[in-house]
């Protein structure tokens, strides 16, 4: 299912902005807390990567028209996991940041935008960014700046590692 070629998409508040330069080309992944901004643009992406901490209801809509979900299962969010994976009827692949196990899956990654483009390298795509600005975050409510200011700077190192490319700042054309 995944192409040569996916796009995906960050929750960055220049996310619609993007995608009506850009475009999203081949395989469409979107990142948990973009889901609620992708929907109503009638978009419903290929896959959907998600820790399930962003607003449930446009995921789980997502999942029942056949968007291919994967549940990420970390150390704080097993109660999460547990009330709403049920919820999911479209194809769900579940995944961990510990040791993979029979049918869960370690793609790398921290953040739902840094694993969503883990697993496209993990299977030889090239990756498009859309809606990830790493110095201007977009903040859920109720988030704590300094938290996410650190956890983008994470999702920054692992995305550029992952496709390979030296540090090359907010404008570059694969940061968009």
């Amino acid at each position: 299912m995944i192409g040569p070629v996916c796009t995906v998409m960050g929750a960055a508040d220049r996310l619609e902005g993007d995608i009506a330069s850009d475009g999203i080309k081949g395989t469409s992944i979107v990142a948990g807390s973009a889901a609620s901004r992708v929907l109503p643009l009638g978009i419903v992406p290929d896959i959907l990567v998600t820790d399930l901490d962003g607003e449930i209801g446009p995921q789980i809509e997502m999942s029942s028209r056949g968007t291919v979900t994967l549940i990420h299962a970390h150390g704080d969010n097993t109660d999460l996991v547990t009330r709403y994976a049920p919820e999911f009827r479209g194809p769900v692949v579940l995944t961990t940041q510990s040791a993979p196990c029979n049918t869960v899956y370690n793609f790398g990654g921290f953040t739902d935008g840094d694993r969503a483009v883990c697993m496209a390298r993990h299977f030889g795509s090239r990756v498009r960014l859309l809606g990830f600005d790493f110095s201007e975050p977009h903040l859920k409510p109720g988030s704590d700046p300094a938290i996410k200011a650190r956890k983008l700077r994470w999702a920054e190192e692992i995305i550029h590692s992952v496709l390979r490319l030296p540090f090359i700042g907010k404008g570059h054309p694969w940061l968009r």
